[in-house]
């Protein structure tokens, strides 16, 4: 099983408009391609991060369904976010392999 995790750094004034579509729009894209088991949204409280830090989480079980998604779900997804946001946040995705 891996994980996906993208966090992201929203500018304080984007911030709710941001969190309601990820919420009813962009995470139940992200599931309905089949390709994630899970999904987890959090809210980072410690952040030294100028903004609201934010980390959406996507639980996968194979390295296939993962490549299979960055290959062909991705980058449309992802240019939605740029398109919606331009400018108003930055990510960073990270994938991670459960050792237990």
């Amino acid at each position: 099983m891996l994980l996906y995790n993208v966090t992201l750094i929203v500018e304080d004034a984007s911030a709710q408009e941001w969190l309601e579509w990820m919420k009813t729009v962009h995470i139940p894209k992200v599931m309905a391609t089949g390709r994630f088991v899970s999904n987890r949204l959090l809210a980072v409280l410690d952040s030294p991060n100028e903004g609201q830090t934010f980390c959406s989480q996507y639980v996968v079980e194979s390295m296939e369904n993962y490549l299979d998604y960055q290959q062909l779900d991705a980058p449309a997804l992802q240019e939605e976010l740029n398109t919606r946001f331009k400018d108003k946040f930055v990510a960073f995705r990270t994938l991670m392999e459960y050792l237990d």
